[in-house]
Parts: structure tokens; C-alpha cells; sequence
């Protein structure tokens, strides 16, 4: 069983920045990529960002220049760099352990039920 544990939310003006951390535990060498998903008050959950065990990663457009993925193995932690935060960035941000679908040069990432408690990230001014 794979446990992950989040950090790193809080309040922030817009334009500002604000890094999450998601450490995980337990039976992780079944886990070859990792994700960030957020999810807004009425809306679905979204992939933000992931990471494979190459470090390829992968970004949903809106983030795309303002976010990184990035990943410390021996630490087993993953983190989320958020840079020129908006307003419409304000969300849950969950960590969720997955797998790596297709090849090294096209991948796809597929989530597990395996998912942080969560942490709030507000862009408010």
C-alpha cells in the first residue's frame, strides 16, 4: 500500500508563488509516475502536471511556463513549483501516485486510487 502526504498550500497574491511537496511511502516500487491534480469549488478534478520514472513530464496547457514538476528520489517526493499564480489557480491540490502508459517519447499517465488528503491553494489579493 502506497501512502502520500501533502504540503505546501496556503494563501498568495496574485503573481506570487507557492511550492507544494508530496511525500510518499510504503509500496512505491510499483509507482512509475506521479501526478498533481486540483479541483475548484463546482468543477472536475484535473491533471495539472506529471512525472515519470524517466523524468519526462507533462503539463495541462493553462500551467504551461508557470508550473514544475520535479521529483527527489531519495527523498521519495515529488513537488509542485507554481510561479505567476492567478486567481483561477485556486483549487484542492491533490498528489496521486499512477502509471506511465505507452513509450518513453509518447506517454500517457493513468491514476490509481491512491491520493493525498489534499491542500488549499487560494490566489487572492
Amino acid at each position: 500500500q502506497v501512502q502520500l502526504v501533502e504540503s505546501g498550500g496556503g494563501l498568495v497574491q496574485p503573481g506570487g508563488s507557492l511550492r507544494l511537496s508530496c511525500a510518499a511511502s510504503g509500496s512505491i516500487s510499483s509507482i512509475n509516475a506521479m501526478g498533481w491534480y486540483r479541483q475548484a469549488p463546482g468543477q472536475q478534478r484535473e491533471l495539472v502536471a506529471a512525472i515519470v520514472s524517466g523524468g519526462s513530464t507533462k503539463y495541462v496547457d493553462s500551467v504551461k511556463g508557470r508550473f514544475t514538476i520535479s521529483r527527489d528520489n531519495a527523498k521519495n517526493t515529488i513537488y509542485l513549483q507554481m510561479n505567476s499564480l492567478k486567481p483561477e489557480d485556486t483549487a484542492v491540490y491533490y498528489c496521486n501516485a499512477g502509471r506511465k502508459l505507452g513509450t518513453d517519447s509518447i506517454w500517457y499517465y493513468q491514476r490509481l486510487n491512491i491520493w493525498g488528503q489534499g491542500t488549499q491553494v487560494t490566489v487572492s489579493s
